[in-house]
């Protein structure tokens, strides 16, 4: 497990950064960081996320897996996509959490 993690506004947001089935690259982990640290600008309130990012069944095209998790204050924020590469699994994950995060802070009128 890695946990990577950054400053802003003294909140620390953490990621752990968990891989099954393979090991990482630098590069993979930069990049998880570089995409989850976006989405506290639409939403500064997230503690953590849980990040798996698994290699299914070798033998099929869109075997890559990722799984995240954002811990925020009431429920937390679940997302799973799979795809080609990790990269794309990540960029859909992220454009997915991001409209669901806007949504949970119109839900709560947290602006």
């Amino acid at each position: 497990m890695h946990t990577l993690g950054w400053l802003k506004n003294e909140t620390i947001m953490t990621i752990n950064l968990q891989t099954v089935n393979f090991n990482a690259k630098d590069g993979l982990e930069e990049y998880v960081e570089k995409k989850l640290s976006k989405l506290d600008q639409y939403y500064d309130k997230i503690i953590a996320a849980q990040v798996y990012l698994k290699v299914e069944n070798i033998s099929e095209k869109e075997n890559k897996t990722v799984d995240i998790k954002l811990e925020v204050p009431g429920d937390d924020i679940v997302v799973k996509k799979t795809g080609q590469s990790f990269e794309e699994c990540i960029d859909l994950s992220v454009d997915t959490l991001k409209k669901l995060i806007i949504r949970k802070k119109e839900k709560v009128g947290d602006r």
